[in-house]
């Protein structure tokens, strides 16, 4: 116990507290005499699993769903009740992901200054009551405002979820746990479904429309959700009453092994630079924009593509509810192959393939003469939000830095906003019904973003064999979880200023 006080107290002399050390080497330091021997490490991770997954799933299912409903509104008749002409649906849908996109950019400096916790919470309860007041529109400009406020307060979700997993555990821990709340996605799609049929039975003799109903009650529940996300979710390990100090110790030195930090509040500009300068960062960018050009397609349109196949508007909502189970099977697939197999990118082309394939279907068959073709096709895009997570996991285990990460963090959401403002921009009127440019689109973006991912794969390659083989060993096999009491480790440098700094791909 001596001996690692001496070390705590060797290394303090060494680095300044106010000089941008993590707070967990602050936390070190407050506790020189908590030992973290003995802790089971996987009874501590599935306590932080039941305490800290099933908020993230809720958030980013609500996510999604507060966000998806506008695609089944469509097939609930909002554009006869708010008179909407030509694109304005489109336009509607592209303008949330512009305000999405806009808002990314005081949000990487937010996400520093204020807990990642407490931020996620405060705007989960922001955009149920965007969602809510959704009800109240009465044409074009005013759904448009509540849309437009849904995509400010929904910006935080990606970075958020993305600063708040890569604190709880190492970087193959956390692949399969990204994968886990992004599964909120899948469920979305099938709650969407099912709820936008039920609430097409409601008789407008109620006094309310169905779609106005919907946005009202998944509105404030979305509010609840928010409220207990701020109050339940901890800011940092160090910060959860339900761990013990011998705990918190334990899986400071755990997650130490990442060299990317828990929490640093200094802001340093010169990782804004390093970052725009940073190869890997555009690569991702540009395969996450690919990605989400289908993914605005999806999220906007599959109902209006299934309802052209010939369903009626409660049939078309029921039948949207399969392409959930595709999105909740190939991400509960990648999650389990990348902490089995590693391989991200590998896993990421095994996504992207029946993207492909679909696009093709839904591109090349006549919804006339093979409906049940194009609906499959439909169905198989869906496998494409899968590697999103992978993305976001990439960022955290590949990007360190206290600036550096949660700005990269948001130029990814940046970048996933314009793949959708894209995405519905390809539906145009005068292509009705069957959007032909719509499905080429979905078609050669998928193709493009597996070139970029495997461009992306060799990259990392390249930068790791210009590295240390002993650095890269040491990462594999967990021996820097001895230098947890080096303030080194806790220095918040980036990991292109770290010499040592291994890649994941």
């Amino acid at each position: 116990m001596a001996q690692k006080e001496g070390a705590v107290e060797a290394s303090a002399g060494n680095w300044d507290r106010d000089s941008g050390v993590d707070t967990a080497w602050n936390y070190i330091q407050q506790h020189p005499d908590t030992s973290a021997a003995g802790t089971n490490l996987s009874r501590l991770r599935r306590r932080i699993d039941w305490h800290i997954i099933p908020l993230m799933f809720l958030c980013y299912t609500l996510q999604f769903l507060d966000k998806v409903i506008y695609n089944y509104t469509a097939v609930m008749g909002i554009n006869a009740s708010l008179s909407l002409r030509g694109n304005d649906f489109s336009n509607i849908a592209t303008f949330f992901f512009v305000a999405y996109l806009v808002f990314e950019i005081p949000n990487s400096w937010l996400l520093q200054k204020i807990p990642a916790a407490k931020w996620l919470g405060i705007n989960v309860v922001l955009w149920g009551v965007a969602t809510a007041c959704g009800a109240a529109a009465t044409g074009y400009r005013t759904l448009l405002v509540s849309r437009v406020f849904l995509g400010i307060f929904e910006a935080t979700i990606g970075p958020s979820l993305l600063l708040i997993s890569s604190m709880w555990y190492t970087k193959s821990e956390a692949a399969p746990r990204f994968c886990f709340w992004y599964c909120g996605l899948g469920v979305g799609q099938i709650v969407g479904g099912a709820v936008s049929y039920g609430f097409q039975h409601i008789s407008t003799e109620a006094g309310m429309e169905g779609w106005r109903i919907l946005f009202l009650v998944l509105g404030l529940v979305t509010v609840v959700v928010g409220a207990v996300t701020g109050f339940w979710l901890p800011d940092t390990p160090m910060h959860a009453k339900w761990l013990t100090d011998e705990e918190k110790m334990a899986l400071i030195q755990h997650v130490s092994v990442n060299r990317t930090g828990i929490e640093g509040r200094r802001y340093r500009f010169k990782e804004v630079l390093e970052a725009m300068l940073d190869p890997q960062v555009w690569l991702l960018t540009l395969a996450v924009i690919l990605l989400s050009v289908s993914s605005g397609v999806v999220t906007t349109y599959s109902s209006t593509l299934i309802r052209n196949l010939g369903y009626a508007p409660k049939q078309a909502a029921l039948m949207n509810t399969p392409s959930g189970a595709i999105s909740i099977f190939f991400t509960l697939l990648v999650g389990y192959g990348i902490r089995t197999q590693s391989h991200r990118w590998a896993w990421i082309v095994v996504c992207i393939i029946p993207g492909i394939i679909g696009g093709a279907l839904m591109s090349f068959l006549s919804p006339q003469l093979h409906g049940s073709g194009v609906l499959a096709g439909i169905y198989l895009v869906n496998a494409i939000v899968a590697p999103l997570p992978v993305y976001y996991n990439w960022i955290s285990s590949n990007v360190s830095g206290y600036t550096k990460r949660p700005f990269c963090a948001a130029l990814v959401a940046g970048s996933f906003s314009i793949g959708n403002i894209i995405g519905p921009q390809t539906f145009q009127a005068k292509d009705a019904p069957d959007f032909l440019p719509a499905k080429y689109a979905v078609l050669g973006t998928q193709a493009g973003c597996a070139f970029v991912t495997v461009c992306l794969f060799v990259y990392y390659l390249w930068q790791n064999r210009r590295r240390s083989a002993a650095a890269a060993a040491a990462e594999a096999t967990g021996e820097r979880e001895s230098e947890y009491l080096e303030a080194e480790t806790w220095k918040g440098q980036t990991d292109r200023e770290m010499r040592g700094f291994v890649y994941v791909y």
